[in-house]
C-alpha cells in the first residue's frame, strides 16, 4: 500500500482540511494498517498551493486550475503505485484530490468504478454551483459531465463509468436532474434506513463489480457529526459509527477494493482528533480489520 498526501484545500469553503493529512497519520494510520497485515509505505505529500498566493479564477468554479494541477500530481503517483501492483491511499485534503485519484487509476487501467460515500453528491457542474466551491464536483468531473475546464492532458476524462453512491442526505436541484442522465446508483439515508447498510451496500457493489478497477472515496461528512464533528460541511442524519465500521467491511469482504481516498477531515472543526482516528479505524475496517 502507498500513502499519498493530498492536503489541498482550495476546493473547500472553509480553511483546514490541508491539515487533514498530518492529522489522520498522527492518529497512528501507518500503524494500524501493519498491524491487520499489510505492508505500507508513506510516499510523502503533493505540493499544494494555498489561497492566499492563488488567483481564484472563473467564480463559478474556484481556483479551477491550480485544483487541476494538484489533482495531476496526485494522478502521477496514484498511477505509478497501481503500476508496481500497490493500493493507493490518499489522504485528503477536500474532495476535489478524487479527481486525482481516479485519473490516476483510470491512466494506469482504463475508466472504472466509484463507490462515492458521502453525504453529498457532488454532482454539481460550474453552472449548477451555488457556491463555485470545486469539492462540489469532482463525481461529476470524474464521470466526464462537468465539462471541457475539467479535462486533463495527464489522465482520460472521464475516468469512471460506473458510480454507486452511499450515504447521500443532501443533494442541490441540478444534482437531482444531473442523476437522472447518469449510469449511477445512489443510496439516500431513507434507503439505508429502509433495508440496512448490508442491503443497500452489497447491491452498491454488485452494481460497480467487473469495472477495470474499483475505487473507494470516503469523505469523513458521511458519517454524523456526532461522531466526525471535524468536517466542513457536516449534516446531520449520518452513518452511525457502527453503520459506517459495517459499510467498509462489506466493502473488504467483498474483495473489489482497488484504491481509496479520505477526504475532508478538517481538524481546526474537529474534537481532540476524533474525526481523523474514526479515518483510520473506517480505513483499517475496509482494509481487513475485523472485530473478531
Amino acid at each position: 500500500m502507498a500513502i499519498i498526501g493530498a492536503g489541498l484545500d482550495l476546493g473547500a469553503g472553509r480553511r483546514g482540511v490541508d491539515m487533514g493529512p498530518s492529522a489522520i497519520r498522527y492518529a497512528g494510520l501507518e500503524a494500524r494498517i501493519r498491524a491487520i497485515g499489510h505492508e505500507v509505505a508513506d510516499w510523502g505529500d503533493i505540493r499544494s498551493p494555498v489561497p492566499e498566493a492563488t488567483d481564484v479564477g472563473d467564480p463559478t468554479a474556484r481556483y479551477l486550475v491550480p485544483i487541476m494541477q494538484a489533482c495531476e500530481r496526485v494522478a502521477g503517483l496514484v498511477g505509478e503505485a497501481a503500476d508496481q501492483g500497490l493500493v493507493p491511499l490518499v489522504l485528503g485534503g477536500d474532495h476535489s484530490i478524487a479527481m486525482g485519484t481516479l485519473g490516476g487509476m483510470a491512466r494506469a487501467r482504463g475508466a472504472g468504478a466509484v463507490l462515492w460515500i458521502d453525504a453529498h453528491g457532488d454532482l454539481n457542474r460550474p453552472g449548477t454551483s451555488p457556491s463555485g466551491n470545486v469539492h462540489g464536483m469532482p463525481l461529476a468531473a470524474a464521470l466526464g459531465v462537468a465539462g471541457d475546464a475539467f479535462d486533463s492532458e495527464e489522465f482520460p476524462t472521464p475516468s469512471v463509468t460506473r458510480a454507486a453512491l452511499f450515504g447521500i442526505r443532501s443533494l442541490d436541484p441540478g444534482e437531482r436532474a444531473l442523476i437522472h442522465e447518469l449510469d449511477a446508483k445512489v443510496f439516500t439515508m431513507s434507503e439505508i434506513d429502509r433495508l440496512g447498510v448490508e442491503k443497500v451496500m452489497t447491491e452498491a457493489l454488485e452494481f460497480l463489480a467487473g469495472a477495470p478497477f474499483v475505487h473507494v472515496s470516503l469523505d469523513l461528512d458521511a458519517v454524523d457529526p456526532m461522531f466526525a464533528p471535524g468536517v466542513g460541511t457536516p449534516v446531520r442524519g449520518g452513518l452511525s459509527y457502527r453503520e459506517a465500521h459495517l459499510a467498509l467491511e462489506l466493502v473488504s469482504e467483498a474483495g473489489l477494493l482497488d484504491s481509496l481516498d479520505v477526504v475532508e477531515v478538517n481538524p481546526v472543526l474537529d474534537r481532540e482528533n476524533q474525526t481523523a482516528e474514526l479515518a483510520v479505524e473506517l480505513v483499517a475496517s475496509a482494509l481487513g480489520a475485523r472485530i473478531l
